[in-house]
């Protein structure tokens, strides 16, 4: 259970379900995106052909496709975070867009002001990113300060659960699933809820995704080939790792 009140008993169904739709929308965009862009020679760069030889790894479209696997892999999370949790908790909070670098939403109420930081799972921080969060909170708060306003920052993870151990509690709230969407609708079924506002249309996004990655895949196979294969079609090992490490 969270230990503070819900941010807004009263949102929208409809203003939810355009938010949801708009945010698979985005989501798709970025991801499409992030397949055009794709470049093999950049990636071959920062991959171990050593270990693509040790597992016996022997055609261009094995290479491909792990190397494309690991980049959607990578990428997906963290533009999911942004294009899909950020505006729906914008929404169904009632905030608006944060001018504080590194806050998502603000939120002002009772003469309180919520910051709020949103996050996709809960194993988003390592101890840099952890101690630039509290620095953009720590701005946020000297804003809160100069209007005399009382200020609560949040972190909020879309998903999964965060339990703050006694002893542990930090200057601000961590809330996760459950515990977050609850906090921002009163509505404890709302996280959900956010899965029966997709409808389906996350299986027509999907099919059309399907295409731009084979389309993808097909493009890196034959660059690929082009630059790291014999002419028999055989991998040019010699060729691959001088790129990746010599000269």
């Amino acid at each position: 259970m969270i230990d503070i009140e819900p941010l807004n008993l009263s949102y929208n169904d409809d203003k939810v379900l355009q938010a949801v739709s708009t945010a698979l929308t985005e989501f798709y965009c970025a991801l499409t995106r992030t397949l055009e862009k794709i470049n093999i020679d950049k990636i071959l760069k920062r991959k171990n052909p050593y270990l693509y030889r040790a597992k016996g790894i022997n055609s261009a479209s094995q290479i491909v496709e792990n190397i494309l696997s690991a980049y959607i892999s990578s990428s997906e999370e963290t533009l999911f975070g942004n294009c899909f949790f950020e505006p729906i908790a914008k929404v169904v909070s009632g905030g608006q867009k944060a001018v504080t670098e590194g806050v998502d939403i603000t939120v002002e109420r009772d003469n309180i002001i919520f910051s709020i930081a949103v996050k996709s799972g809960t194993s988003v921080f390592n101890a840099d990113s952890r101690k630039r969060q509290e620095q953009n909170f720590q701005s946020a708060q000297k804003r809160a300060q100069q209007a005399h306003k009382a200020f609560l920052p949040v972190v909020g993870y879309g998903y999964g659960k965060k339990k703050i151990k006694s002893g542990k509690e930090k200057f601000y709230k961590e809330l996760a699933g459950k515990d977050f969407w609850e906090w921002l609708t009163g509505d404890p079924d709302f996280y959900i809820k956010i899965i029966k506002f997709m409808g389906t249309q996350p299986d027509e996004y999907a099919q059309q995704f399907e295409l731009s990655y084979s389309k993808a895949e097909n493009r890196l196979i034959r660059e690929f080939t082009i630059n790291y294969c014999k002419d028999d079609g055989a991998i040019d090992w010699d060729v691959l790792i001088r790129f990746n490490s010599g000269d």
